[in-house]
């Protein structure tokens, strides 16, 4: 069955970066395009950016634009999401998903 298995997160300052990763399994990784989703504190859960099964092409929330960067390594079966300057209106739980599966998800807090 599809694992994806998230980490990077924790306590950073505004302005500040975080690098996400997620570790997916049990599926052919290479074949399918992954998102980066987050749940803030009572909000239901966006996606913040999708990026095609080669890598080439990539698709952000206009929320993120300009400050995260998602990206893949097909080879390692990892989903990166680069994030630069952080805002507190960042701060959520970060998720990989597909296939209708998820993460635990990785809590990022934004705070000074």
């Amino acid at each position: 069955q599809v694992q994806l298995v998230e980490s990077g997160g924790g306590l950073v300052r505004p302005g500040g970066s975080l690098r996400l990763s997620c570790v997916a399994s049990g599926y052919t990784f290479s074949t399918y395009a992954m998102t980066w989703y987050r749940r803030a504190p009572e909000k239901e859960r966006e996606p913040v950016a999708t990026i095609s099964s080669s890598g080439s092409a990539t698709n952000y929330a206009d929320s993120v634009k300009g400050r995260f960067t998602i990206s893949r390594d097909n080879a390692r079966n990892t989903v990166y999401l680069q994030m630069n300057s952080l805002k507190p209106e960042d701060t959520a739980v970060y998720y990989c998903g597909v296939l209708g599966a998820w993460g635990q998800g990785t809590q990022v807090t934004v705070s000074s």
